[in-house]
């Protein structure tokens, strides 16, 4: 897929990414990510094995949103909503979080949890962007 220009540029400020997956009943479940693009794939890293992993074993669909930190003069921020199927890859969390750190932490910043387990790094083929903004609606 094309990934447009803004939504990397959106994804690169830092914001965190609301990420949706579904439970053993179908019924959704929405936790919070560090994200960022590795060439076309949206990545993110997680240090413990959590719920969301599970989730994405048992069914690939996810999506992830972000909301720009300013309004356009609109009544809603602009936001992209990105779906994909995830693939869960273990180790190298710590890199990866280190490698976002400082969109989110600030320049310089590293992943404060150094004494972890090395983690799982999730990669998210995407299928579909929409949104309000720059990068179109459904």
């Amino acid at each position: 897929m094309d990934i447009p220009q803004s939504v990397r540029d959106l994804v690169a400020t830092g914001q965190l990414g609301h990420l949706v997956t579904l439970d053993e009943d179908g019924a959704p479940h929405v936790t919070l990510v560090w994200a960022g693009f590795d060439g076309d794939e949206l990545v993110f890293g997680t240090v413990f094995d959590q719920h969301k992993l599970a989730s994405i074993r048992r069914d690939p669909r996810v999506a992830v949103s972000f909301q720009t930190r300013e309004n356009s003069g609109g009544t809603m921020h602009p936001y992209v909503v990105i779906e994909g199927r995830a693939m869960i890859i273990e180790g190298g969390a710590l890199e990866w979080l280190d490698h976002l750190a400082p969109r989110y932490m600030g320049p310089g910043a590293r992943f404060p949890f150094r004494d972890g387990p090395p983690g799982f790094t999730t990669r998210i083929t995407i299928d579909r962007i929409y949104g309000q903004g720059p990068w179109g609606r459904r």
